[in-house]
């Protein structure tokens, strides 16, 4: 990447790369990413190549080069960028490199074969990350320097990675230098999303040469004697583009012109010689043999290997070499073995020339070659991909083979480019059905309407068998769920399950059915599901999976119904093998997916079973993290560890998974289910920690409020709203949110106070203006909470009843909900009785328990109201 020639004008650039450089050698290791843009044969590689030489003797450089014929192979940039350094490591120092990522990202960067369940995408990339960071500090006496040119064409796995992984360099003590055309560049992040800024990103935009350094580049080449008229021809001929200007020059040596006055006239034919259709002039006057090796090299892109480009042109080894000696000769080709082109422009020139049919057919002999090295069908896919459809059903078998082994390195989007060619080709009937169910299975997470067209296709259609219709059938409701369409998602399912033979299967279906009708915000007649959901599940034993499944699914419905917690704690164990998921109902199996252990942790959660709930969300992030399942996953455990904090009253701790669960979703897109729950959860915490500006933050910057998912949110987010708006003074505003979220829940039987906790709020909202109606809302919590029967839930309905009870009955109301609440596992709450209580009795000593306790939930507002309180009291005495 040195440059062979000055630069000219870039003064600007180098000082930028000299300061980067300097910030990352320094005492203090700075990294950050330097991005450089311009358009084609303005400079940039050259520019990268003298950055390059700056940093030689202070940094490691580790450099990498996207390719115009090579955007469909995953992985291919970053790759380039990390193999040659791993290769020094011998096998058991790289598993060591590595540590627990090593069966997650060595098979994307070739150096494993994959195993284990299929990864998560960003799980790879937080693996590649990983890597990075460990040969950085491996490197530490010399900082790290990535240099990637031709960025708009790097594959967009690569992309994908280096937008994660540049948005936190601030971190490591490596610097990104990065080059692209920026109109190609946008093209490609409109299709794949751009990638996120940093604090450490600086952009420079190369320009054009003026005359008068352009004018220096030709005296610099031609000699001093090159007159003020010629270099300006020169100047206006090549608009400044300093490639254009060396070839132009290189052309003018070429035919010995006189670089004089005279000769001006001639370099606008010379100049079209350096581009476009001129170039593809100059390269067939070398010959027919030059000109099919040239398209060889072309079809094959990068990396290009000499005896394989004379494979494909047709040629001996020795007319190999006399077209690259004569390529060379000509300023088309550079290199020996293998070969590479002297600049983008001609390579995709040549490339661009090849007559369409024999283009095709040089692919498909490049893919022939591959696959008979033994280098496999996802090597030889890019190929693949550009062959014309003829009715080869060996190629469908080729592709479909490549789709699995690109998922299986976590390149879902190469493997729906695969499966989509594929059914271009197009398949025999029978394997149709098959291959549209791997494309809906291949674009679940990074297109969920793409899966549901694929899966109904598939379903419409023969070819699948039972067990694959079963399973198209769940992941179709799962997309539809993933795209905010449950009532769809329930449809799905009982149009299936009516055709399904009874069987685990039909109860997978009826499992599945009773799971999206359940978890939709609204639906037409809940009371008649809980019931159905009863009679299959009540007399159910777990004896096998799909029993499992539906016992889960009852205990959690009867959870948000506020049935007795025994019950509900009683149908959980059934639900579990010796207390925990049973094998194949995991976090990470596919089959049932990581919804059924969530709803059983769930349950503990708002059962007062938090020892349990934190057990098996612990296991979550375990598993999440040893799979991969870095994205909506593990940001979603996190989440759910959060609801163990928030329940237990450790309201700092709440906080902190909360914020690193919305942290994880924010990597992955916006609008996920899991920023619904994570942000109400948060909104929640940081209510009861008195902070109501953050809490109000959060809830605009992740638009929480109307209109709401069609899925419930965690809790009951209209409650959670409620809430904030009562925190703020905004009473009549919360009373209709409140009133709103009651005459949702109320005709749907949930009654469960802590997980929906309107009624209470409400009674207190209506207090002063509606004392009657506020003591009947009161009352009746209370009923539904001593049905439910946890200390949390009775305790919290009594302090609510005491706001209305005369002072006599409300000193005992509160000195029970302090007894109910202290053998509970909810420490806010029981710090929120002991405040009331203390003031009611007017006991400092209680007050002061009271502050302690709120003290040590990080609960500051409620501890400095019991501060104020306990003081208020002992000055009257």
């Amino acid at each position: 990447m040195k440059p062979s020639r000055p630069l000219y004008e870039r003064e600007p650039e180098l000082a930028a790369a000299a300061q980067a450089v300097d910030a990352l050698c320094g005492a203090q290791a700075v990294g950050g990413l330097l991005i450089f843009s311009g358009e084609a044969g303005i400079g940039k590689t050259a520019l990268l190549g003298e950055i390059q030489s700056i940093a030689a003797d202070r940094c490691t450089i580790w450099s990498a080069r996207g390719g115009e014929t090579v955007t469909s192979v995953p992985f291919h940039v970053v790759r380039q960028l990390l193999q040659p350094a791993l290769d020094r490591f011998p096998p058991d120092e790289m598993r060591a490199l590595f540590g627990s990522w090593y069966e997650i990202a060595a098979p994307a960067l070739g150096l494993a074969e994959p195993s284990g369940p299929q990864p998560d995408p960003q799980g790879v990339r937080d693996g590649l990350d990983f890597v990075v960071a460990r040969l950085a500090s491996r490197l530490s006496h010399r900082p790290l320097l990535l240099i990637i040119d031709d960025a708009h064409w790097a594959d967009g796995e690569s992309l994908a990675w280096l937008a994660s992984f540049t948005a936190r360099l601030g971190e490591l003590p490596v610097l990104v230098v990065q080059a692209h055309r920026p109109e190609e560049l946008a093209a490609r992040q409109k299709e794949s999303g751009p990638g996120s800024a940093h604090p450490s990103q600086v952009r420079v935009a190369l320009r054009a040469l003026t005359p008068d350094a352009t004018a220096e580049l030709v005296r610099a080449a031609l000699g001093e004697h090159a007159d003020d008229p010629f270099c300006r021809e020169v100047w206006a001929v090549t608009g400044g583009n300093p490639y254009e200007a060396v070839e132009l020059v290189a052309k003018v040596q070429d035919r010995e012109l006189a670089p004089l006055e005279e000769s001006a006239g001639l370099l606008r034919e010379l100049g079209a010689s350096a581009r476009g259709s001129g170039l593809v002039a100059r390269l067939e006057r070398l010959g027919t043999n030059a000109t099919r090796f040239a398209w060889a090299a072309a079809v094959l892109g990068t990396d290009i290997s000499q005896d394989l480009a004379a494979t494909l042109a047709g040629m001996s080894p020795a007319e190999a070499a006399d077209c690259t000696a004569r390529l060379r000769e000509a300023r088309i080709v550079t290199g020996f073995d293998p070969l590479e082109f002297v600049h983008p422009l001609i390579a995709s020139a040549v490339y661009r020339s090849i007559p369409p049919a024999t283009r095709t057919a040089m692919h498909g002999r490049a893919a022939w070659a591959i696959t008979r090295a033994g280098l496999g069908p996802a090597a030889a896919s890019r190929h693949l991909l550009e062959v014309h459809p003829d009715d080869d059903q060996e190629l469908v078998e080729q592709l479909r083979e490549a789709a699995k082994q690109h998922l299986a390195v976590g390149a879902p989007e190469a493997a729906r480019r695969c499966l989509e060619r594929a059914l271009q080709e197009p398949p025999r009937q029978r394997v149709k059905a098959t291959l549209l169910y791997e494309l809906g299975c291949a674009t679940l997470l990074s297109s969920p309407a793409t899966t549901v067209q694929h899966l109904r296709a598939a379903l419409a259609m023969p070819g699948l068998d039972d067990d694959q219709r079963i399973d198209a059938t769940y992941r179709l409701a799962a997309a539809h769920s993933h795209n905010n369409q449950l009532k769809e998602a329930a449809s799905a399912l009982a149009v299936e399950a009516a055709r399904t033979a009874p069987g685990p299967g039909l109860m997978r279906l009826q499992a599945a059915h009773f799971l999206w009708e359940g978890m939709q915000a609204g639906e037409e007649d809940g009371p008649g599901r809980s019931g159905r959901l009863a009679r299959n599940a009540d007399h159910l034993h777990g004896r096998d999976n799909a029993e499992r499944a539906l016992l889960t699914l009852r205990a959690f419905d009867a959870m948000l119904r506020g049935e007795n917690s025994q019950l509900v704690v009683d149908i959980c164990e059934r639900a579990l093998v010796d207390g925990h998921p049973a094998r194949g109902l995991g976090w990470t199996d596919a089959e049932w997916g990581f919804e059924l252990p969530t709803l059983v942790g769930i349950t503990y959660a708002f059962t007062d079973q938090l020892d349990r709930a934190e057990e098996l969300f612990g296991e979550a992030v375990r598993a999440f993290e040893i799979s991969g399942w870095s994205g909506a996953h593990l940001a979603f455990a996190h989440t759910l560890l959060g609801l163990v904090h928030r329940r237990r009253g450790r309201l700092a701790e709440a906080e902190g998974f909360l914020r690193e669960g919305l942290r994880l979703a924010d990597r992955v897109g916006s609008g996920l289910p899991v920023h619904w729950d994570a942000a109400c959860l948060l909104i929640d915490t940081l209510v009861a920690r008195g902070r109501v500006t953050e809490a109000r933050e959060i809830a605009d910057r992740y638009a929480f409020g109307a209109p709401y998912p069609s899925a419930m949110v965690l809790p009951d987010g209209p409650c959670v709203r409620g809430r904030l708006l009562l925190a703020e003074g905004r009473t009549k505003e919360a009373i209709a949110e409140l009133e709103a979220a009651g005459q949702a829940l109320e005709p749907r039987g949930r009654f469960n106070g802590v997980w929906a906790p309107w009624a209470g709020d409400l009674a207190r909202a209506l207090a002063e203006d509606d004392p009657a109606r506020a003591e009947q809302l009161a009352t009746s919590a209370r009923v539904h909470a001593e049905r439910f029967g946890t200390d949390t839930a009775i305790g919290e309905a009594l302090r609510c009843v005491s706001l209305f009870a005369a002072p006599e009955d409300a000193i005992h109301l509160l000195a029970e909900s302090v007894r109910h609440l202290e053998a509970s596992p909810s420490a806010y709450e029981h710090a929120l009785a002991l405040v009331d209580y203390g003031i009611a009795i007017r006991s400092p000593r209680e007050l002061a328990r009271a502050h302690k306790l709120a003290t040590a939930c990080g609960a500051d507002s409620l501890a400095n109201r019991a501060h104020q309180a306990r003081a208020s009291i002992r000055a009257s005495e």
